[in-house]
């Protein structure tokens, strides 16, 4: 499970988050949807540990070590090879060092990077980076997701990769949080939808009734009127 309750977070006179609380079961995955600047990324570092809110809290069963984080940056290191930094992260997350080449191995080949573990991460292209940060996300089996615009430099075969991946671990009872401007994107991978606009969700509904809809709509005439 993962609850966040009264959320809120200051950067000087910008309010990022303003009171934000909601609440995901097991298999559950909220898609957020909202324009530059609304506290969709301040939401994640917060739910991911990377930032303390001045007020509220965040519960995640398992803890910090139950989060995988997909963000802007890789988090990769450059002159490390894929499979170093694979197993880095397992080693970081606690992974048994008996399972982390295994685990390296199938987490890779799962994301195209079969042909690539051992390159070094500065030789591969935007996409193929992109998925490497994806895998050192999933190579402790996170039982929670934390994704900040995922789909960003990826490939049409990449993304449908993702985007099925995403599915898999939904089914298989996991809990993710998407922050995206892609509506479509966001709606087929979702079971719960939000709009967040200054700090505040806006409007939250389940996927597929009428408010998710109104969700949608809401998010595309903002980013229409800028």
């Amino acid at each position: 499970m993962l609850s966040a309750e009264g959320l809120r977070h200051v950067f000087g006179p910008v309010t990022a988050l303003d009171n934000v609380s909601f609440g995901l079961e097991p298999g559950q995955t909220l898609a957020i949807f909202g324009p530059n600047g609304a506290g969709k990324t301040t939401l994640l570092k917060v739910l991911a540990g990377l930032l303390r809110p001045q007020s509220g809290s965040v519960r995640i069963d398992g803890g910090r070590r139950a989060i995988g984080w997909i963000g802007h940056q890789s988090h990769l290191y450059d002159y490390l090879t894929v499979r170093e930094n694979l197993l880095f992260w397992a080693s970081l997350y606690g992974v048994p060092a008996a399972a982390r080449e295994s685990r390296a191995a199938a987490v890779g080949e799962r994301l195209g990077l079969a042909d690539w573990l051992d390159q070094p991460v500065w030789s591969l292209s935007r996409g193929l980076t992109q998925r490497a940060a994806i895998a050192r996300a999933l190579i402790h089996e996170p039982q929670v997701l934390l994704l900040d615009e995922p789909f960003t430099g990826l490939d049409l075969a990449a993304a449908a990769e993702l985007r099925a991946l995403l599915g898999e671990l939904r089914g298989a009872g996991h809990i993710a949080v998407l922050a995206t401007h892609n509506v479509d994107e966001g709606v087929e991978l979702a079971t719960q939808v939000a709009f967040q606009r200054r700090g505040r969700f806006i409007q939250f509904a389940p996927r597929g009734g009428r408010d998710a809809a109104q969700i949608a709509d809401a998010y595309r005439r903002a980013m229409s009127d800028g």
